[in-house]
């Protein structure tokens, strides 16, 4: 089976790193903010061209602690997307704001701007801009949009490590940017962790004590902060990784560039390309279908896993129907989810496993 993620079949020479790194921090004795999170926040500050790096609990929180550093809460709206992961908007509604929906750009899947100016109100305090699918996409209109209308930009960087627009790195446009080190992101760690960058002295600052039970001092606490720490074994496993991240961009890259090239238009269509090289690290690479049931049943007798992200836009799950959204509706984020499909798009993937799925995508 040709998996959609295969940690398996890493290299060893990762492999043994990692062992090497989870060693040293047991070794240490010291297993919670250590030298090993302080050496993975200056590295991972120094990758994205960013001031400050302050690692957490995971992508959720990352987002959460950055609204709270802003000043975002109870009172305060937040324009996103509805196609996200769930915990994009959870963060916003754990913040004490109030989300609001805007539609999607079909052509892309991303962020509509047009959509999220309809969605302004007052009350908008911040955008909550989605890397979806590892891309980045009309960055300078971004900054511009809510620079023109006086509120904060936070980056959700989740699936877009290392992606670029004019050589500036994903979570380095906005106020900060939130990442996420799940297993299966591009950097990933062995189990959750995440990281709030930020070019903000003030930000950095104030989100390194809300991490910390809003600690300033050992037992002096001026914030009501949250325990969301990243741990010493995850940022040495990170550090292990760190240096592979370029070279498997790289092979997503070549996947990529030869699905594009070699997935023939007919029943499965492909989305927009980057505009430039560097904005797409293609955490995922989405096709769309009209009879999606049936390429993923095809794949699978393939021996090929496909899955889907997302099938459920945030505007048909339970808790959020009632969230305001665009005037004029979400109808491309409803289409949008009926239809994608993410194909194997992993650095482990052979050159004979990327023919294969070329193949079955186009005898299907």
């Amino acid at each position: 089976m040709i998996l959609m993620n295969d940690f398996k079949g890493e290299p060893e020479e990762l492999k043994r790193a990692q062992v090497a790194a989870a060693e040293r921090v047991i070794l240490s004795g010291w297993y919670v903010l250590g030298s090993e999170v302080e050496a993975f926040e200056k590295a991972w500050a120094a990758r994205c061209g960013a001031a400050y790096c302050l690692g957490v609990g995971n992508g959720m929180d990352a987002i959460e602690i950055g609204l709270r550093a802003l000043g975002i809460g109870p009172g305060d709206e937040v324009v996103t997307t509805p196609m996200t992961a769930f915990a994009t908007v959870l963060a916003v509604i754990r913040a004490g704001a109030t989300p609001v929906l805007a539609d999607i750009d079909p052509a892309t899947a991303l962020l509509d701007p047009a959509s999220v100016e309809r969605c302004l109100t007052p009350k908008t305090r911040a955008v909550v801009l989605v890397h979806l699918y590892g891309q980045l996409r009309a960055m300078d209109r971004w900054v511009q949009l809510c620079r023109g209308a006086g509120i904060a930009l936070l980056e959700d960087c989740a699936q877009s490590h290392g992606a670029a627009h004019d050589g500036r790195v994903a979570g380095g446009f906005g106020e900060c940017g939130a990442y996420s080190f799940y297993p299966t992101k591009n950097l990933g760690t062995l189990g959750d962790g995440g990281a709030l960058i930020t070019n903000r002295e003030d930000l950095g600052a104030l989100a390194g004590r809300l991490r910390n039970y809003g600690q300033s001092q050992r037992y002096h606490h001026p914030h009501l902060g949250m325990n969301s720490r990243l741990d010493e074994i995850h940022a040495a496993i990170l550090s292990a990784r760190l240096p592979w991240l370029d070279a498997f961009t790289a092979r997503r890259r070549e996947i990529a560039a030869a699905y594009t090239s070699g997935i023939r238009p007919g029943r499965v269509r492909l989305l927009a390309p980057p505009l430039q090289p560097g904005n797409h690290v293609y955490h995922l690479y989405v096709v769309l279908a009209e009879k999606r049931d049936g390429l993923i049943a095809h794949l699978k007798a393939a021996g090929i896993e496909a899955q889907i992200h997302y099938p459920i836009p945030i505007q048909n799950q339970e808790p959020c129907r009632g969230l305001a959204r665009d005037p004029q509706g979400l109808q491309h984020s409803e289409s949008h989810a009926t239809r994608c499909v993410s194909i194997p798009c992993h650095p482990s993937l052979s050159d004979s496993d990327i023919d294969a799925v070329i193949e079955a995508v186009n005898g299907f």
